[in-house]
């Protein structure tokens, strides 16, 4: 008897996805140059036609490694939630750094955040496939929130400048994960709520200074 076509889909599925965990953890583990299609399907217990099937390449592959790393890092339909969460926006943000630092901080297994550390700290072209699909969605959502806090509209350049400094406190949390010594790994090994509440605490002041400075530049304001 013939599978089903829900069966074989599920079937698809399923090697798809054992193929990104058996490439997500090669390539943690010694990075994209290092690790070749063959020791991918090895690992994974497929056919090298198969990794040609579901992703067209070993590039292919890795793009969506790369793509899949930063969906478990932060999901678009959890930050849809967040967004449109009836919290206050400062509290919006502190549940979006409280999600994002023990992630960051997170288990040394997780192969995801190696990858995209990796990939941060030595950017190839195929970071323009994440660039592409997962950023603009996920930032304009957390936009959405700076927005609501500063008075800042979306359109404003200092708006993204905000995003960015929120931000990247929480990246570098994730390269320190990489071993780099320094003062990141003593934040890294502190309680992960006293980590939030200071990120919070420091981001919602340079909200609040940047909404103001938006405020006295703001177009048709008189000057006094």
């Amino acid at each position: 008897m013939k599978q089903s076509a829900r069966a074989v889909r599920a079937d698809g599925e399923a090697t798809r996805a054992r193929i990104l965990d058996a490439a997500g953890e090669l390539f943690a583990a010694a990075g994209f140059a290092e690790i070749t299609s063959k020791a991918i399907a090895a690992k994974a217990e497929v056919d090298l036609a198969s990794i040609n099937y579901h992703f067209g390449s070993r590039n292919g592959l890795y793009q969506a490694v790369l793509i899949e790393a930063h969906r478990r890092l932060v999901d678009i339909a959890d930050l849809q939630r967040l967004v449109q969460s009836a919290l206050p926006a400062r509290d919006r943000l502190k549940e979006l750094i409280d999600c994002l630092v023990p992630r960051a901080a997170g288990d040394p297994a997780d192969w995801h955040l190696a990858v995209l550390a990796a990939e941060v700290l030595a950017p190839s072209s195929h970071i323009q496939a994440l660039l592409r699909s997962e950023v603009p969605t996920k930032a304009s959502l957390v936009m959405e929130i700076l927005a609501e806090i500063t008075g800042i509209p979306a359109e404003d350049p200092a708006l993204l400048q905000c995003l960015i400094s929120v931000l990247a406190p929480c990246l570098l949390l994730q390269l320190g994960r990489r071993g780099i010594p320094g003062p990141v790994q003593a934040i890294l090994r502190m309680p992960h709520k006293k980590v939030v509440e200071h990120l919070h605490r420091f981001a919602i002041a340079g909200l609040e200074a940047m909404g103001d400075d938006y405020r006295l530049r703001r177009p048709g304001r008189r000057k006094k």
